[in-house]
């Protein structure tokens, strides 16, 4: 087992890298929804594709944290619509429509939000734990 040893800085730094890293993805996914109705401006052409963060871990001091390395495009398939007045519409009559779904993009503002309130919350105990040593010390 590696030696762990406690170190208030280190802690925060890693809450701190996932706290940017939850905002990439909250921008992504407020980008996603934006987007969500939008069509292609060609005839036939393809509308917006969904985007997903991409996470890695990466060095802070004394410890690893996480960063959004990229946003890359989700490969499903878009949604079609039959709609022949619409100017996007192909030959057909069908419209693509963006592979984004808004409940599936709600769901994960969510999971976001609560990654991002739990390292708020790692933050805060690491900060009052320092807070109550100095206390001690004082005595």
């Amino acid at each position: 087992m590696a030696n762990v040893r406690f170190n208030a800085e280190t802690a925060q730094a890693i809450a701190a890298s996932a706290l940017r890293a939850q905002q990439g993805r909250m921008r992504i996914i407020a980008e996603n929804l934006a987007n969500a109705n939008s069509t292609s401006k060609t005839k036939g052409g393809d509308p917006y594709r969904r985007q997903e963060p991409v996470f890695e871990p990466t060095p802070v001091a004394g410890g690893v944290g996480v960063r959004m390395a990229r946003a890359q495009p989700d490969s499903s398939a878009f949604k079609t619509q039959y709609d022949p007045g619409n100017p996007s519409a192909d030959a057909q009559g069908y419209v693509k429509l963006p592979n984004v779904d808004p409940l599936i993009e709600a769901l994960d503002m969510r999971d976001a939000q609560r990654a991002y309130e739990a390292n708020l919350n790692v933050i805060d105990t690491a900060r009052t734990m320092q807070m109550r040593t100095l206390d001690l010390l004082k005595k």
